[in-house]
């Protein structure tokens, strides 16, 4: 991708690549019909297979027909997936299928299947990390995963991944998408009701770029909402990726993590203590002082660092690190991701909010040693929605949950307006200088 254009209120480069909502890109998912309306056996899911199974073979066979002609080649491996459905329907209901074709137990799954739109909505507030994998790469380039929120039908956010190529010029290239997307599967269908750790994991044989995770918990249930990813050094080459996020209930919110060392298989688990009720926590990509440390708007308008001996649990309610102190920023300040190291102190980017709810983004710099130390922050805007990014589902918002470092350079994506991603390049040297 090549840079386009440059803004002059900001030292952001605009390249030109843009991902946008869309809505052909769909997942096949359980249609949940309801087991309930008296007995099991008199339930309304019941019933539909009790007519599915009063249909001659015949009549079978050509529904089957049809049902494989309208979606077979709209996603992968459809016949298995209406297979497994057909368990999950048999297992809930306590269904006999001794005797029952292969072709009779593939239609009553597909009954209980269901097209989704995972991203018909919006796509946006990206996080980016180095990928586990850089074989192969030379001259100062990067293999990354960029995660995305995805909002679809229903307004329900899911996580949605990217993998790509950043060089050092500033540039970047995407690695391309399949035609089918697929959803990851829960380990234990058991723990859809946990209010506690979930495993999933990706199909063997489906790429991150074209892997879903939805909602499982309760909790989650309205959404999984803005992932910041980091890549958390344990030491001695000891690499965990880590991303902290919001689910959503559609009542209540809580920070969660999400935890995985292959981008394969993913812990999603709750964060303990009294800072888990808040949103936009953002781990540290190491320990400080020996201890776990997360920056956070623990009160809705400032931004706070935390520290704790665990991962998973933080009381803490953090010291007072940075109050909104220029006008784009007095309603609100928050992170934009993970800090990132450099010479001279850790990087922050941040997000202010102005008048009329107008968003922008900004940058701080800590002390490397003691990071509750401000060194340094922009007393104006790194990027503002202007012209054209203004506009979407929610106007005026430039939103970002993390950054790539490249050599001497940052790779910002970065979500316009709560509908779409656009990308940005700039040097560390020029956004240190900005800052007073």
């Amino acid at each position: 991708m090549s840079i386009e254009r440059s803004r002059a209120h900001t030292s952001l480069r605009i390249l030109d690549e843009r991902l946008h909502a869309d809505p052909s890109r769909v997942v096949l998912r359980p249609f949940h019909l309801g087991w309930s309306g008296g007995t099991a056996q008199g339930s309304r899911a019941a019933r539909l297979v009790a007519d599915v199974l009063a249909l001659p073979d015949g009549e079978a066979a050509e529904e089957y027909g049809r049902v494989l002609h309208d979606f077979e080649e709209r996603h992968w491996q459809t016949e298995q997936l209406f297979e497994e459905r057909y368990r999950e329907v048999e297992s809930a209901l306590g269904l006999d299928g001794k005797g029952l074709s292969p072709i009779r137990k593939r239609l009553i799954g597909a009954y209980f299947c269901h097209e989704y739109t995972y991203a018909a909505a919006a796509l946006m507030n990206p996080s980016i990390v180095p990928h586990p994998d850089q074989s192969g790469i030379t001259g100062g380039s990067v293999r990354f995963v960029m995660s995305l929120r995805a909002v679809g039908e229903g307004h329900i956010s899911s996580i949605v991944f990217r993998e790509g190529i950043a060089h050092t010029d500033g540039s970047f290239q995407l690695w391309p998408q399949s035609a089918f997307a697929t959803a990851m599967t829960l380990d234990d269908a058991t723990m859809v009701d946990a209010d506690s750790a979930v495993t999933v994991h990706r199909h063997a044989e489906s790429s991150l770029s074209n892997s879903v995770i939805f909602p499982i918990t309760e909790q989650q249930r309205g959404g999984l909402e803005d992932l910041r990813l980091v890549r958390f050094d344990h030491g001695d080459g000891d690499f965990e990726w880590v991303g902290t996020y919001t689910a959503y209930s559609g009542s209540s919110i809580r920070s969660e993590l999400l935890r995985t060392r292959d981008f394969r298989e993913f812990v999603l688990e709750p964060i303990e203590g009294r800072a888990g009720r808040n949103k936009g926590m953002a781990l540290f990509p190491e320990k400080i002082g020996g201890r776990y440390c997360m920056v956070g708007r623990q009160d809705g308008k400032n931004l706070f660092l935390m520290y704790s001996d665990r991962l998973d649990h933080w009381d803490d309610d953090g010291v007072l690190l940075m109050e909104p102190k220029f006008p784009w920023e007095f309603v609100q300040i928050g992170n934009c991701g993970s800090p990132i190291l450099t010479d001279r102190g850790w990087l922050l980017l941040t997000h202010g909010v102005g008048a009329m709810r107008k968003y922008a983004l900004g940058c701080a710099l800590l002390d490397r040693d003691d990071p509750s130390k401000v060194i340094a922050r922009s007393r104006t805007p790194l990027l503002t929605a202007i012209d054209a990014d203004r506009f979407g589902y929610v106007p005026n918002v430039i939103y970002t949950c993390g950054a790539l470092k490249v050599g001497a350079n940052l790779l910002v994506p970065y979500g316009i307006s709560d509908s779409a991603v656009g990308f940005a390049a700039t040097s560390i040297d020029e956004i240190l200088q900005l800052m007073e």
